[in-house]
């Protein structure tokens, strides 16, 4: 089995290896990569929960996901509690066991064949995804589903923000929530593009290397998965820089910012 455990612990915190080891206590022979997500940004881990469960991987997958804000209830919280765990099954067979927090599951949700809470305690320590859940998640993952509560609807489900930050990539790629399939634009068309403070010159491609050296590209990038309906593929709009940093041009800046095309 392989496992993808997406959190927002924080790059290289050992809290990767606590939950690690709790979720090899119950699934020895399985295999784990972890994925380090902004703090309590949701909207970062639910894009990479459709990029790595919609595509094509492993099938004996599941993906163990926990970015909680505890946005749910302002009010003092008793004995830790926080946002509910869920599980969604994908049409691929993929497992996805989580807290269902934002928009963790927005991009998923009408491609879940299942959608359904799952009964475990939503508090009893600081560190759920390490005390509480891993034993839910791995039955789950070894086809145990007699935790399975109350379905979920999609609607009960924010979708997807449009025109934000979804992620940005080790090289500055500015990848977005803008689908591409949306824009209507000719080839090399010569757009503006605001984030926060900073505008800046742009120009459409089809394509992110068909542009000069030190140009910024607005293009389909490499991220996407099948539509729900299972027709063209969606793909999303990067910010590419050939030759430079988009992240860095637009002044670094945060998942989740708005991107505006004002020409």
């Amino acid at each position: 089995m392989f496992v993808h455990i997406i959190a927002d612990y924080g790059t290289g915190d050992p809290a990767f290896a606590e939950v690690t080891q709790r979720l090899l206590m119950a699934l020895p022979t399985a295999q784990i990569h972890t994925l380090s997500v902004p703090p309590f940004s949701t909207l970062a881990t639910g894009f990479w929960l459709a990029q790595l469960g919609l595509n094509p991987g492993s099938g004996d997958r599941l993906l163990y996901h926990n970015c909680a804000p505890r946005q749910d209830d302002p009010e003092a919280r008793q004995d830790n509690e926080g946002e509910g765990l869920t599980y969604a099954l994908l049409p691929n067979g993929v497992k996805v066991v989580g807290v269902n927090a934002g928009y963790t599951l927005s991009f998923i949700k009408d491609h879940a064949k299942v959608l359904q809470m799952v009964n475990v305690s939503r508090g009893g320590s600081q560190f759920r995804s390490r005390d509480v859940f891993p034993p839910a998640a791995a039955a789950i993952a070894k086809a145990d589903f007699s935790l399975l509560g109350d379905p979920l609807m999609p609607d009960q489900i924010p979708d997807v923000p449009l025109d934000r930050i979804a992620w940005v990539d080790g090289y500055g790629n500015i990848k977005t929530t803008i689908p591409a399939h949306t824009l209507h634009l000719e080839p090399e068309a010569k757009i503006v593009v605001r984030i926060g403070d900073v505008v800046s010159d742009a120009v459409y491609s089809d394509g992110s290397f068909k542009v000069a050296e030190g140009t910024l590209a607005f293009a389909p990038g490499s991220s996407g998965w099948l539509s729900s309906a299972g027709g063209e593929p969606v793909r999303w709009i990067e910010l590419f820089l050939r030759g430079g940093n988009a992240w860095e041009r637009f002044g670094r800046p945060r998942i989740n910012q708005s991107v505006t095309r004002l020409a």
